[in-house]
C-alpha cells in the first residue's frame, strides 16, 4: 500500500507522540528492538528515524529516569536539555538538536548561543516552501557512487522540473547567484556547485546530503530537487541511511544509479573546480575515487574540508555501496540550501 512518507529533524521529537512518552522526553517505541542503552541503563529503540524510549510495561527491562541524567532540566519540546553545545541538527522551528546518551536532546541555548529553541518561533528566515507530502511508490534497488566536480548543477538551469527556484549556484566567492542563467564554470561562466551543498552527519546513523542521479522510468522533471532516503545494504555502513536531494543529472549514470557529492570524492567527467579555486584540482587524489585517506582532504579548500572528512568518518569510506531507495518528503534542511521546492 503506497503511504505517505514525512521525513524531517523534528523527527526527534517525536511524529509518533500518540504512542506516549517516556521518563526522559521522548516517545515510546512501539516496538521492543533495543538499539542502545542510556547512561543510567535506559532501553532505547530506533524507529521512524528517530530515538524513541522501550516500553518496559510492554517489553520489561529498566527504563527509569535518573534523576543525574535529568538535572540539565527540559527544554520547551518536552525533551531534556543537552549538557552540551554540539548541535547535530534543527528542528522545524529552527530549533537546536543533540545527540547524546542515545537519545535526543535540545540545546541550550541560554548556556550555549545560538539559534532558537522556542517552541512557538515558526520564522523560515530563508522564506523556503515546506515541501509537499509525497506519495511512496514504493522501494527500489540502486547503486552510489561519489564525485565533486564544482560544476553548475543540472536541475539549476531554469524549466527542468516543476519547482519554486532552481538549485541555487555560487560564484567563485561563495554567493550565491541571483541570476539563474549564468553559464556553468565548467564551461566558461562564474556559476559554481555551492559549497554548502556537501554530507553531514545528523547522527551516527543518518546522514543528509545531495547527489546527482538517474532513475529507470524516470526523468529530470520527476528527479530534480526530489529528495530519496538511501538505505545502504553493502559495505561497513549496510543499515545505515542517507536522505539525498537530487540536485543534478549525470550523463554517465546507469540506471537506478545515485552519485553522491561528496568533496573530494573525485572530479569525474568534469572539472569547474581548479578555475573556481584558482588551484590544480588533479592534486585532489584520482580523478574517479578522490582521496585516498582523510589527510588528504587537507589538500581541499577550507570550505570542503567538512564533507571529505564525513567520507572517512560517518561514511567510512565505503566504496560505492549499494543501496535500497524510496522517495521521501525533503527534509527544510536541505531545501534551505539549494532553495529548491518541488511544486
Amino acid at each position: 500500500m503506497k503511504s505517505i512518507l514525512l521525513l524531517s529533524i523534528a523527527t526527534f521529537i517525536g511524529t509518533s507522540a500518540a504512542a506516549g512518552y517516556g521518563p526522559h522526553g521522548a516517545p515510546m517505541c512501539n516496538g521492543c528492538t533495543v538499539t542502545g542503552t542510556g547512561g543510567d541503563k535506559s532501553l532505547w529503540g530506533w524507529e521512524n528515524n528517530a530515538a524513541c524510549e522501550i516500553d518496559t510495561g510492554k517489553c520489561g527491562g529498566n527504563n527509569a529516569s535518573n534523576n543525574n541524567n535529568n538535572s540539565n532540566g527540559t527544554g520547551p519540546h518536552g525533551a531534556r536539555l543537552c549538557s552540551g553545545c554540539t548541535v547535530t541538527g534543527t528542528g522545524g522551528d529552527n530549533s537546536l538538536w543533540g545527540w547524546e546518551n542515545n537519545s535526543a536532546c535540545e540545546i541550550d541555548t541560554n548556556k550555549c548561543g545560538g539559534g532558537s529553541n522556542n517552541n512557538n518561533n515558526n520564522n523560515n528566515n530563508s522564506n523556503i516552501p515546506a515541501s509537499k507530502p509525497v506519495v511512496s511508490s514504493g522501494k527500489k534497488n540502486g547503486k552510489t557512487t561519489r564525485y565533486w566536480d564544482c560544476c553548475k548543477p543540472s536541475c539549476s538551469w531554469n524549466g527542468k522540473a516543476n519547482v519554486s527556484h532552481p538549485v541555487n549556484t555560487c560564484s567563485k566567492s561563495g554567493s550565491i547567484l541571483s541570476d539563474i542563467n549564468v553559464r556553468s564554470g565548467c564551461d566558461g561562466g562564474d556559476a559554481f556547485m555551492c559549497t554548502d551543498q556537501q554530507p553531514w552527519a545528523i547522527n551516527s546513523r543518518l546522514a543528509y546530503g545531495f547527489a546527482a542521479a538517474n532513475i529507470s522510468g524516470s526523468s529530470e522533471s520527476s528527479w530534480c530537487c526530489a529528495c530519496y532516503k538511501l538505505t545502504f545494504t553493502s559495505t561497513s555502513i549496510a543499515g545505515k541511511q542517507m536522505v539525498v536531494q537530487v540536485t543534478n543529472t549525470g550523463g554517465d549514470l546507469g540506471e537506478n544509479h545515485f552519485d553522491l557529492q561528496i568533496p573530494g570524492g573525485g572530479l569525474g567527467i568534469f572539472d569547474g573546480c581548479s578555475f573556481q579555486f584558482n588551484t590544480n584540482a588533479e592534486s585532489w587524489g584520482q580523478r574517479y575515487g578522490g582521496v585516498g585517506s582523510v589527510s588528504g582532504c587537507s589538500n581541499l579548500p577550507a570550505s570542503l574540508q567538512a564533507g571529505c572528512k564525513w567520507r572517512f568518518e560517518w561514511f567510512e569510506n565505503a566504496d560505492n555501496p549499494t543501496m535500497e531507495f524510496e522517495e521521501v518528503e525533503c527534509p527544510r534542511e536541505l531545501t534551505e540550501k539549494t532553495g529548491c521546492v518541488r511544486r
